[in-house]
């Protein structure tokens, strides 16, 4: 990638600016940088040069950043702490292997975690992070080794490990029962439907295969993550389509009831998947041989 210089300027005279932003005055930015505070001075009119802006308005001994600088230094702030994580993880990578790893909120709570105090055990050596993420990203500009995701693995530039698909129950708070008879999918339709904003067709694609077509005037609420869901069908708001391991505590407490005898399984799965190019990264090789072995073996139901 070729930048222009006079859009690259020095890290020196941007942690300057960074620094008189926060701390609003020069001696305490010299402070903090071990500087004078001339230096200061002058780092801020070299990044001003280059620039070719003002950014401080010198009031006698006082530096005050313009506003245009002040928006500037919150943005350049998250930039800088972006490259003190990345030198970390660097830093820290060939002295233990190390995993960064995107995590879906439920899945990585109730499938994976459970499973990681045995990895650590086998492994003390890789430390991981995780983070969540709802959506696919591009490995490209996220710091992401690899990610748990559901859908169909088709990822560009990726590979992948299957980990187990999915089986889906329509379920709901007994409460909502009271009087009310489910003897077949299509009483399910008369009541609340709860949506999952990242499935909004898995209704649709349920009732489908249970031989009921839905036009496109299936309403409900939308909630973002099966934990908001989950609490929504427990407090009586309506049915949610569930994995089933994310429910089956709730069911055998009776706090939600299965309206369908036999799950369902989704057309999609979840996947462990890494970019191509870190596929020989020694913690990434070390996390998803262990997790092959926790791995669900291909389902046996015919396709």
């Amino acid at each position: 990638m070729s930048v222009p210089r006079k859009f690259l300027p020095s890290i020196s005279s941007l942690r300057a600016l960074e620094a008189l932003d926060r701390l609003g005055s020069a001696s305490a930015a010299a402070e903090e940088l071990a500087l004078t505070q001339g230096a200061v001075s002058r780092q801020l009119q070299t990044l001003e040069r280059q620039l070719g802006m003002e950014l401080v308005q010198r009031d006698q001994k006082r530096l005050l950043l313009t506003a245009e600088a002040q928006d500037y230094a919150t943005e350049i702030r998250q930039a800088l702490n972006q490259i003190v994580q990345s030198t970390l993880r660097l830093q820290a990578a060939p002295l233990a292997g190390t995993l960064n790893l995107a995590i879906l909120p439920a899945f990585g709570m109730r499938w994976l975690m459970p499973r990681l105090p045995e990895f650590s055990r086998l492994h003390p050596d890789v430390t991981i992070n995780m983070a969540t993420r709802l959506e696919p990203f591009n490995f490209s500009t996220e710091p992401f080794d690899a990610a748990l995701h559901f859908g169909n693995a088709q990822w560009p530039g990726t590979q992948s490990l299957l980990l187990k698909h999915e089986q889906l129950l329509p379920v709901c708070a007994p409460q909502m029962l009271e009087g009310r008879a489910v003897s077949g999918p299509e009483d399910i339709m008369k009541f609340p439907l709860l949506h999952i904003q990242t499935r909004t067709s898995a209704w649709r694609d349920w009732f489908n295969r249970n031989g009921i077509v839905e036009g496109d005037g299936m309403s409900g609420t939308i909630y973002d993550q099966f934990a908001t869901i989950t609490q929504a069908a427990l407090h009586g708001l309506g049915v949610a389509l569930m994995p089933d391991y994310l429910v089956e505590q709730d069911m055998a407490t009776g706090r939600l009831v299965a309206l369908h005898p036999e799950p369902l399984e989704s057309a999609g799965a979840y996947y462990l998947v890494w970019p191509e190019r870190k596929s020989d990264a020694p913690g990434l090789l070390k996390f998803r041989e262990w997790l092959a072995g926790q791995a669900q073996p291909e389902d046996p139901l015919p396709r």
